[in-house]
């Protein structure tokens, strides 16, 4: 018979994996204390910590269902800052090996790590992602469904997906005046 478990698995994984099972009934303030997590901190069930020993966060924090804080490559996030369900916050980017066709366990060395952070009293929103590398600073709000490629200034506002509605609504604006101008100028050459 076959074995299930692979015998190379890191005994660090398997009690990381038995931790979040075994918090699973647990309140989210009493789940943080577990996760080691800093005074008044409290996360939701189905959220996850990757390589939790290379995450600095503050006190007061909030993290909500099903988010993912990648820490592989060294994650800071500040005091009073909430990060909203199923927000993934990344600080690898492993798709080179995919894009070589070379996706091996063997070639973990090949992934990119990049320090990422995150201020004090920000706000994310749900189902928004953080890119490796990323800055955020103090008092930024990050609008749901957002993706940050970049670094934004403390005081930042930032709503992608709201901004594209605006200029979806401007652009038909626009298409509208244009054509009531070629409409215009039409009826201008055909009274000539």
């Amino acid at each position: 018979m076959n074995k299930i478990l692979d015998e190379n698995i890191p005994l660090e994984l398997r009690n990381q994996i038995l931790l979040y099972h075994s918090t699973a009934t647990l309140a989210d303030s009493e789940r943080a204390k577990v996760l080691g997590l800093p005074k008044g901190c409290r996360i939701r069930e189905g959220a996850k910590i990757i390589s939790p020993e290379n995450l600095t966060i503050g006190e007061n924090c909030w993290v909500g269902e099903n988010a993912i804080l990648d820490a592989s490559g060294m994650l800071s996030i500040g005091s009073h800052t909430s990060i909203g369900l199923s927000v993934f916050v990344w600080t690898h980017d492993s798709h080179l090996m995919n894009k070589d066709g070379d996706n091996k366990k063997s070639n973990s060395h090949r992934i990119k790590r990049k320090p990422t952070n995150i201020g004090d009293n920000c706000f994310i929103a749900g189902h928004s992602v953080i890119m490796p590398g990323v800055t955020i600073g103090d008092n930024c709000i990050i609008g749901p469904m957002s993706v940050v490629y970049k670094d934004l200034p403390a005081g930042s506002v930032y709503t992608p997906y709201r901004d594209m509605f605006s200029l979806i609504e401007k652009n038909t604006s626009l298409t509208r005046r244009i054509s009531e101008l070629e409409d215009k100028m039409d009826r201008l050459l055909n009274d000539k």
